[in-house]
């Protein structure tokens, strides 16, 4: 991980996730110069417990996961909608990089240049999800791009039965977003 990556996540633990493979056709079909790196440790994140939550007793996983997204230029996140709302697990790993108690590390989240996109089966795709999310990256203090939104609805028609992103308005959509990600962390980097 360099300070030119950008780091994604996606919201789904799903082997043959849409939301995963949308990232994978943001990294093929990525108009920046910025490498795309796919995080995979999703699953490994327990849940957020406060009295873990120190540098000395995060678990590994946790630490991890910050280290990156400290790092990383940019974060893509990738959302299902699960009950109107965000995947339980990345709620939680959003949890996990909003705080700072002992006022030493910094906020992972903080003034962090942030897209969001998703994909999901229904006539609305991830419409609300994406909501609720631009919610908790508003309280995290990100640097959210808001144009253009991608919510990918029928998404089991816009992906060919190897994973890959055939649809050209989506394939656009995810080019356009990427390249507004791009912008604001150019412009973030210029008031550094």
């Amino acid at each position: 991980m360099s300070a030119s990556t950008i780091l994604a996540l996606s919201g789904s633990l799903r082997a043959d996730s849409h939301n995963t493979q949308l990232l994978r056709a943001a990294q093929k079909f990525n108009p920046g110069t910025r490498e795309i790196e796919i995080y995979e440790g999703l699953r490994d994140i327990p849940p957020y417990d406060l009295d873990l939550d120190t540098p000395e007793r995060r678990p590994a996983a946790v630490g991890e996961l910050r280290r990156r997204v400290s790092e990383a230029a940019g974060l893509l996140i990738a959302t299902p909608e699960f009950n109107y709302s965000v995947p339980g697990v990345l709620k939680n790993a959003l949890d996990w990089l909003s705080t700072d108690w002992t006022r030493t590390e910094g906020l992972p989240l903080r003034h962090k240049p942030t897209a969001i996109l998703g994909a999901g089966p229904g006539s609305f795709g991830t419409v609300r999800a994406q909501l609720a999310l631009r919610q908790i990256l508003l309280c995290t203090d990100s640097d959210v791009v808001v144009k253009p939104e991608v919510h990918v609805f029928r998404s089991h028609e816009r992906f060919d039965a190897d994973g890959n992103l055939t649809d050209e308005l989506t394939i656009e959509l995810v080019q356009g977003l990427l390249a507004n990600l791009q912008d604001t962390i150019n412009a973030a980097a210029a008031r550094s």
